[in-house]
């Protein structure tokens, strides 16, 4: 899906990706509880979370689940005037909310809103975004987060 940045505003309020459905197995959590060194048993370890956990089971990592924000985003594209863009960068958050948490395998999805295109002087743009992903079967999402993209120009 690509946008042109210049018109991207007239979609502000608007849905303009509900990515694909993915899930994380246990292996992909252990592998993130390891490289940021959080060893949380209720994540890591499948009989302590089914005996001691109130889920029953092992669970994503909230920043875990933040994180698959790029990939859930991935298919978007953005340009300018109809070329190709120099580059995009994460810029940061406003606001994130956990509010369910993500039990292993299980699947997800991330639905993502326009709520603010603004260009700077320099000709980038900063866009704002509504991220809510959601888990399959279940009413109350994962988490809701506003996040803020940075969309230069062509480097020349």
């Amino acid at each position: 899906m690509e946008y042109d940045v210049e018109t991207l505003s007239s979609l502000v309020g608007q849905e303009i990706l509900v990515s694909d459905w993915i899930s994380i197995s246990q292996e992909e959590i252990d592998a993130f509880g390891k490289v940021t060194r959080d060893i949380d048993p209720m994540h890591v370890d499948p009989n302590y979370a089914r005996e001691h956990s109130p889920f029953g089971q092992t669970i994503l990592f909230g920043f875990q689940t933040l994180s698959m924000l790029s990939h859930l985003c991935s298919p978007i594209r953005y340009r300018h005037d109809g070329g190709v863009v120099g580059y995009d960068l994460n810029y940061g958050l406003n606001r994130v909310r956990f509010i369910s948490p993500v039990p292993v395998n299980a699947r997800f999805r991330n639905r993502m809103t326009i709520k603010s295109v603004e260009q700077r002087e320099d000709g980038a743009y900063l866009i704002t975004s509504e991220n809510t992903i959601e888990i399959e079967g279940q009413e109350r999402p994962a988490l809701v987060a506003e996040w803020i993209g940075l969309v230069s120009r062509e480097n020349a």
